[in-house]
Order: C-alpha cells, then structure tokens, then sequence
C-alpha cells in the first residue's frame, strides 16, 4: 500500500485513498507512504496499529450475526463504485463499529473514564475503539484533574500521545495542577517524547510554514514562529492589504476557525500535487471535488469560505499564510 489514513490506522491502496479524499478531512486524515512528512513517532503509531487489528476496530459489525446493517466486504476484483459505497457505509456512516449500546451521559463519561485508564498503557488499539465509539481525549478525570494525554505522556507513551493527538486530543492542556504533557512527560524522565508534544503544540503554524518555505521550525531551540523570506512572492495588491486589515480585525475564534481551514486547504493541495506526481491518472481516476468537501459540523458559511480557498492562486494563497503566520507570532 502507498497510502495510509492515519486517524483509522488502515492502510490503502490507490483506489481507496481516492475514495476516502473524497470524503474529506474531517472523515479520514491521508498520507502517502513515499512523499508526505512523516514525525517518527507517528509512523511508529501507524505500524503498531495497522499490525494489531486497526482494521478490526471499523469491520467489527461485519463479524456480529446481530449487526443490523449486513454487507458483504469487497473483493479486490470488485468495480470502484463497489469498493466506495463500502468505504463510506464504513468510514463516513461508522456503521460497523462497536457502538456504544446506551448512548447517556453516564455511558459516555464511564467510557471517558476507560480512555483515561488504557492511555497510561500501549494497549493503542483499545484506545483506537474507545476514540471510535466517542470517547472524549480531552476529558479530565474529576478525580485527578488530568486528561488521557496527560496521562499518556507521564508514562511515555508515545503511541497513546500520537494517536490521541490525531483525535484531537490538545497537547497543551494544563491539568488541576498546572502542568501541561510536556511538563509531565518531562518530569517522569521522557525528554524525547516532552519534544515531541511541543512539535504537536505547533503542528499547525509548522505545516503552514514549510508549505510556503519549504522548512520547519527547530522546537528544540525555542524557535517555533518563523515567518520565512518571501519578499517577491508576496502579493502587495490593494486586494492583499484590505485582506490583511479584514484578518487583524477577526475575534480569536474566528481567526482559529479560519487557520484550521487554511491548514485543511493545504493539505488537500499537497495531496492533490502528490496524487498526481504518484499515481497514474488514466489507471486510476481521482474522484475528488477540487475544493474541500462538506463537513456537516460547520454551518454553510464556513463551508462556503472553505471552499473558495481553492480559488487562491498561488501568490494569493501564500500571501494568506503569511499573514496568518504573522499574526500568530
């Protein structure tokens, strides 16, 4: 397989990486093997995952004689069209996952608690079924104020913080007593995996920044802003600098809404250019809208501005991100 979606843990082969692009970001997070950037640690995660049954944790339905939604899994002889009603029945539907049985608050706190309790062992696949079933990488036990990712890096482990990070899981949260992962994973003697978690901090403001520089910040010596030198390929229209004024006046909320679609809008462009640079057009047809797909948990505003991203030229696109990135720092 050339492709991975990391946020299942399963790996794909050019037809279905086409399908799960399609269904955007927000569904299913992709990478190629060959070309995207990958932290040690995250394919060391993708590794341990995809070897113990990552796969199991979306296909479980399929095994139970109860599942109430019964299919056939694809061949790999089987049409396209076959394979990606599949996939979304699997991946978008989540129809045949283990599904919490009673869907109370009191349910989805225990379960909560049970991410809480396998973060601080390397059981990542148990901790892969309880984030599908919804369990929450930012609850804090009431009993000790910490999250799962605090939890995590006090006792390294480094596939858990991977993993929960790439369900959202923030690794920069203070617990009840103040202290961030990173301060914990330090003081419990993981200097490495305490770098890692200020990578992850930054992991926006770095993909933004290598995308128009081409290089990434060095954590390790305090430099985490670093607006790159792009003086002729920065557009200085009238356009450009009312854009600029209108981004200065944005609320927190809205500007970290919109560097979050930025970042979405890079990473569909990046896999779109490693599409076409890895894959043969005519063997494989990319089924792909050339904008960011709908994610129903926004409201048709956002939806809309994400979509007229695609429009930004090059010049335009990366005049955006400066900025962004200057307003950052």
């Amino acid at each position: 397989p050339e492709w991975c979606s990391i946020n299942h843990g399963v790996l794909l082969c050019d037809e279905c990486c086409s399908v799960h692009l399609s269904l955007g970001r927000h569904i299913s997070q992709i990478k190629s093997f060959k070309r995207s950037y990958w932290p040690p640690n995250q394919l060391n995660l993708i590794y341990e995952v995809s070897s113990n049954g990552a796969n199991l944790v979306w296909e479980y339905g399929l095994l139970d004689p109860q599942n109430k939604v019964p299919r056939k899994k694809p061949s790999a002889k089987d049409a396209l069209p076959v394979k990606a009603d599949f996939i979304r029945t699997k991946y978008q539907q989540m129809a045949y996952i283990n599904r919490v049985k009673d869907e109370t608050n009191g349910i989805f706190e225990d379960l909560h608690l049970q991410l809480h309790s396998i973060a601080r062992t390397d059981n990542v696949v148990t901790c892969l079924r309880f984030l599908s079933q919804g369990a929450d990488p930012n609850f804090k036990n009431p009993e000790t104020g910490t999250s799962s990712v605090h939890v995590a890096a006090s006792r390294g482990q480094q596939n858990q913080i991977e993993l929960l990070c790439i369900f959202g899981g923030d690794p920069a949260a203070v617990d009840s007593s103040g202290m961030s992962p990173e301060e914990h994973a330090r003081a419990n003697g993981y200097p490495d995996l305490a770098d890692r978690l200020i990578e992850l901090q930054y992991e926006l403001t770095d993909r933004l920044t290598c995308f128009i520089g081409g290089k990434r910040p060095d954590h390790r010596f305090g430099q985490h802003i670093v607006l790159p030198e792009l003086n002729e390929n920065l557009d200085i229209s009238d356009q450009a600098l009312l854009a600029r004024k209108k981004l200065q006046q944005l609320p927190d909320p809205l500007f970290e809404d919109l560097a979050m679609d930025v970042f979405d809008e890079v990473e569909r462009r990046e896999l779109n250019t490693i599409w076409h640079a890895q894959v043969d057009k005519a063997l494989i047809p990319l089924h792909v809208v050339p904008f960011l797909p709908v994610n129903p948990a926004f409201s048709a505003t956002r939806n809309q501005g994400r979509q007229k991203l695609a429009r930004y030229g090059p010049k335009e696109f990366t005049t955006f991100i400066y900025d962004i990135l200057n307003e950052v720092r």
